[in-house]
């Protein structure tokens, strides 16, 4: 597919540049253009006297790359044998078998999490956001194999890695002081938390484990991400306590509620109270469309101003054999349990998944305009809502300005 390449251009004068022409493309699938990068930044044209590479695109659909708010790589048996699973009712049993699977496993967790965040690199994924377990049942070892893995894909994905006390804080000593280690250290970007009412026993407002949160996020810079599971005012206690809190601590958009299944439940006059309130204290929600009734109503949330994340959640890990790290699949996903069905439904689930995630974690919009990053992958397809519902193969992926992957498999 890369043809009449030439090496980077010089400049009398300049560093050196590398500018790639991507001929014959069809940005949202809309009329035929092309796409020119230059030092992964795309540009309304080449610089003058440039020589650039070029790469055939064929007609082919560009949309964004995407962006998976959501991940627990740790965890997952991707590419390993099969594990039989047995049932669970209830987070303890689930963190039970957790703890099962990670025995079993043969590989480390370095080699795991990067066997599927290179997988997530060939369906097109751009940047996760990924949750390792601390907890004294694996010390700080998510930490270190998440960053082995994600050094050896720098350049191809974006990994913002989350110390997550999946056993609790509270309820798991030790924990806490592993949290402390891993933001004092610098191994993650973001320090986490569970279910401080209904899991962790830490009282309904979540003090004793959002007194030590805020402080690793006051101590140490990290970003914090809180896992909500519960329902009705177990759930919706703790999350108000976090908006005060986080408006408290000076930590506006530095703060997210994964999940947050309280939400999906309520009227539509409380929850434009509480999004009102979420917006304002600057607290991003993220969602993984597990199911109708779990779904955050999204819509609704964006438009009173709350950032909102789409993710993979667990990929066949002890929770679930499902899941596969394709965002372009959980876009789908995310259409089938919402119900959309016009074209405008379905447009808004591949920009939750491009959009909403980029916001979420920091990063610039990919929206192929002059200025934007030069992050897209290719399709062949004749709109974006009938990709998101007919899940074509991933042709190219491109990253900076750079093939990334071709054809699902990663270039070197």
């Amino acid at each position: 597919m890369i043809g009449a390449g030439q090496s980077p251009q010089h400049h009398p004068g300049s560093a050196t540049m590398h500018v790639t022409l991507f001929r014959q493309v069809r940005p949202f699938g809309g009329p035929v253009t092309d796409l020119v990068a230059v030092d992964g930044v795309l540009a309304a044209g080449p610089p003058a006297g440039a020589r650039p590479v070029v790469v055939e695109g064929g007609g082919r659909i560009a949309l964004p790359t995407l962006v998976d708010a959501h991940l627990h790589p740790d965890k997952t048996g991707w590419g390993e044998p099969w594990y039989s699973r047995r049932p669970a009712h209830g987070l303890p049993e689930y963190v039970a078998g957790d703890v099962e699977l990670a025995a079993h496993q043969r590989s480390p967790v370095g080699v795991r999490a990067h066997r599927l965040l290179a997988h997530a690199v060939t369906r097109g994924t751009r940047a996760v956001r990924a949750h390792v377990d601390v907890a004294p049942a694996y010390g700080l070892a998510g930490a270190t194999g998440l960053r082995e893995a994600a050094e050896r894909l720098a350049g191809k994905l974006d990994v913002q890695s989350v110390a997550f006390p999946q056993h609790g804080v509270v309820r798991a000593p030790g924990t806490a002081e592993l949290l402390t280690a891993a933001a004092r250290e610098g191994l993650v970007d973001a320090v986490g938390g569970i279910d401080p009412a209904g899991f962790d026993g830490g009282g309904a407002d979540g003090r004793e484990q959002f007194d030590l949160l805020f402080g690793l996020a006051e101590r140490y810079g990290v970003l914090l991400d809180v896992h909500l599971h519960d329902l009705g005012a177990t759930g919706l206690g703790p999350l108000r306590a976090l908006a005060a809190r986080t408006v408290a601590a000076g930590l506006r958009g530095r703060v997210t509620a994964s999940h947050a299944f309280c939400l999906a439940e309520l009227s539509a006059a409380e929850l434009d109270r509480t999004a009102d309130l979420l917006a304002d204290a600057g607290i991003a929600l993220t969602t993984v469309a597990p199911s109708a009734h779990q779904v955050l109503p999204f819509r609704a949330l964006r438009s009173r101003g709350v950032r909102v994340g789409l993710g993979s959640d667990g990929v066949r890990d002890s929770w679930s054999p499902y899941g596969n790290a394709d965002m372009l699949h959980r876009t789908h996903l995310l259409g089938w349990t919402t119900d959309a069905r016009t074209d405008r439904e379905l447009t808004d689930c591949l920009e939750l998944a491009a959009h909403g995630g980029a916001e979420l974690l920091g990063l610039p919009r990919a929206d192929l305009a002059p200025g934007s990053p030069a992050d897209f992958l290719l399709v062949d397809g004749e709109c974006v809502p009938q990709v998101v519902v007919d899940l074509p193969p991933r042709e190219l992926v491109v990253k900076a300005g750079r093939v990334v992957a071709e054809h699902s498999a990663l270039v070197a």
